[in-house]
C-alpha cells in the first residue's frame, strides 16, 4: 500500500525491486532533479532500518545540492537567522512600550488608538510566536549533520511542537489581517464616515481576530486527517494554500486601498496648495505622506510576493531573503514608532504626565522642609528646580507660624514682619502668587496646576474624529499650512 514517510507519499512495491521517487518540489532546498529510493524485500514489505527500527530510505540524491556548497549557506542561513532574531526583538520591545502608553493614558483611548492596539498586540504575538517556534523546532530536530535529511523518529513533544507551529501560522495570519483593518479603518474614515462610529469596532475585531481562526482551524483538520506527520513545519504538498491564499488576498486589497488613499491624497495636495507651494513641494509632501504610510499598509510584502522559493540558490534567492527579513521583523518598530512615539497627542501627554510627577515632587520636597524647620527660624533665598522657583520664610511667632510665598503655592501666610523685608530676596507673606496657566503645544486646551485639561478638549476631540488624516499623517511642524493640507 502506499505509504507516508513525511516526505515523500510511496506507491506500492514489487517484492526484490527497488522503488525510486522523484524528490518533492514543496522542500524548495531539495534538488528537484534527483530521486528518492527505497527497497522492497523478497516478502513484500519495505527494508527496516534496525538500529533505529524506521524503514530505510536514500535521499542523497534530493540533498545533493545541500552538499555542494554546505560553507556558504550554512553562513547565510546563520546571517539570516541573526538579522530577524535582532529585528523582531528590537519591535517587540517597542511594541510593549507603545501598547503600555495607548493603554495608560485615558485621553488616548479612542476608536482609531483602539485598532492601533489590536494592530501592535498582533505584532506582539507574531514575535513571541516566532520565537517559541524557534526554540522548539531546534529542540526537538535531531543533531544530525547539515543536509542529512532523515524522517525524525515519533517524540514525546511532538503535540507541543505542532501547537507552536499552529500558533505561529495564526499569528502571522491575524497581523496581515489587523493590517487590512487599519487600511479599511481610513478608507472608510475618507469615503464612508458611517463605518466610524463605535458600533462598528466589533465587526473590525471579529476580522482581525476571528477571520485567521477559521482558515487556519481548517488547514488544522485538514492536516491532522491527511499529513498528521512530524511537527507540521514541513509544507505537505498544497495545503498550504488552505492558510496562504487568505493571506495573499488580504496583502492585495490592502495594496488597492494604499494606492486610492495615495490618490485622495494627491488631489488633495494639488487642489489645496495650487499657486501656494513649488511643485517639488508638492511632490515632496507626498512622498512623506506615502512613505508614512507604507509600513502601515505593508506595502513591501507586494515587492516579492509573485515571486516563489524555487531553489535556495543565487545572488536573486539572497536579496529576496535579507529583503524580507529585513522589513519582516522590523516593521512592528517602523509601526510603533510613526504612530505611536512620533505621535502629537501621545507626546502631549507623556510631558503633561512628567510635569504632573515634577511638580508633585516638589510639593513633597517643600513640605519636607518647612515640617523639618526649627522656631523662630527664617529661611529665605531661592528654592530652585526644574519647574518653580520660590522663597521660603518660616517663623512660630506668627498666627500659624509659617510664611510661604512661591510660584508653585498660592498660600498666604498669617507670620508677617516687617523687619525682614529688607533682606535680599525676602517675599513678604501676605503676598499670594498663583500658578500661571499652562498651555501646551495644542491650541485652546489649557491646564491647571495639577495638569488638568480646562478648556478645548471636547472640542478638539469633536475636530479629530471629523478629519481622518490627522489619525494617520504626522503632522509638519515645520509650517502651519502643511497640517492643514493633510
Amino acid at each position: 500500500m502506499p505509504e507516508w514517510d513525511g516526505i515523500i507519499c510511496w506507491p506500492r512495491g514489487k517484492p526484490s525491486q527497488m522503488v525510486a521517487v522523484l524528490c518533492p518540489e514543496y522542500i524548495y532546498d531539495f534538488n528537484h532533479r534527483g530521486r528518492a529510493y527505497r527497497n522492497c524485500d523478497a516478502s513484500g514489505n519495505w527494508e527496516q532500518v534496525p538500529s533505529i527500527n524506521r524503514t530505510w530510505a536514500n535521499y542523497t540524491e534530493c540533498t545533493t545540492f545541500l552538499h555542494s556548497d554546505h560553507g556558504s549557506q550554512e553562513e547565510v542561513f546563520k546571517r539570516l537567522h541573526l538579522m530577524y532574531t535582532t529585528g523582531y526583538s528590537i519591535s517587540l520591545t517597542s511594541l510593549l512600550v507603545a501598547v503600555f502608553i495607548l493603554c495608560y493614558f485615558k485621553r488616548l483611548h479612542c476608536t482609531r488608538n483602539y485598532i492601533h492596539t489590536h494592530l501592535f498586540t498582533s505584532f506582539i504575538c507574531r514575535a513571541v510566536s516566532i520565537f517559541v517556534k524557534d526554540a522548539v523546532l531546534y529542540a526537538v530536530t535531531e543533531q544530525a549533520e547539515f543536509g542529512v535529511v532523515v524522517p525524525r523518529p515519533p517524540m514525546v513533544n511532538q503535540v507541543g511542537c505542532k501547537l507552536a507551529v499552529t500558533f505561529f501560522l495564526y499569528f502571522l495570519a491575524t497581523n496581515h489581517y489587523w493590517i487590512l483593518v487599519e487600511g479599511l479603518y481610513l478608507h472608510s474614515l475618507i469615503f464612508m464616515a458611517f463605518l466610524s462610529d463605535k458600533n462598528y469596532l466589533w465587526a473590525l475585531t471579529i476580522i482581525g481576530w476571528g477571520v485567521p481562526a477559521v482558515f487556519v482551524s481548517i488547514w488544522v483538520s485538514v492536516r491532522a486527517s491527511l499529513a498528521d506527520t512530524q511537527c507540521w513545519d514541513i509544507s505537505a504538498g498544497n495545503l498550504k494554500w488552505i492558510y496562504q491564499v487568505p493571506i495573499l488576498a488580504a496583502i492585495v486589497v490592502n495594496f488597492f486601498l494604499f494606492l486610492n488613499i495615495i490618490r485622495v491624497l494627491a488631489s488633495k495636495l494639488w487642489e489645496t496648495n495650487t499657486g501656494k507651494l513649488d511643485p517639488r513641494q508638492q511632490y515632496r509632501k507626498l512622498l512623506k505622506s506615502t512613505l508614512v504610510l507604507m509600513p502601515l499598509f505593508g506595502v513591501h510584502y507586494m515587492v516579492f510576493m509573485a515571486l516563489p522559493y524555487t531553489e535556495v540558490t543565487g545572488m536573486l534567492w539572497q536579496i529576496q531573503m535579507h529583503y524580507e527579513m529585513f522589513f519582516n521583523s522590523l516593521q512592528g518598530f517602523f509601526v510603533a514608532f510613526i504612530y505611536c512615539f512620533c505621535n502629537g497627542e501621545v507626546q502631549a501627554e507623556v510631558k503633561k504626565a512628567w510635569l504632573r510627577r515634577s511638580l508633585a515632587l516638589d510639593l513633597k520636597q517643600k513640605a519636607r522642609v518647612t515640617s523639618s524647620a526649627g522656631s523662630g527660624s527664617c529661611y529665605y533665598g531661592g528654592m530652585m528646580s526644574h519647574t518653580t522657583t520660590q522663597s521660603v520664610c518660616l517663623s512660630v511667632n506668627g498666627t500659624k507660624g509659617l510664611a510661604i510665598a512661591g510660584s508653585a503655592l498660592g498660600i498666604k501666610g498669617q507670620g508677617h514682619h516687617q523687619p525682614l523685608a529688607n533682606l535680599p530676596r525676602y517675599i513678604p507673606s501676605d503676598t499670594a502668587t498663583t500658578l500661571p496657566t499652562m498651555q501646551d503645544g495644542r491650541v485652546g486646551v489649557l491646564y491647571d496646576v495639577n495638569g488638568r485639561g480646562t478648556v478645548g478638549h471636547k472640542e478638539e476631540e469633536e475636530e479629530k474624529e471629523k478629519d481622518p488624516f490627522l489619525y494617520f499623517i504626522p503632522e509638519d511642524r515645520s509650517s502651519s499650512e502643511s497640517s492643514k493640507d493633510l
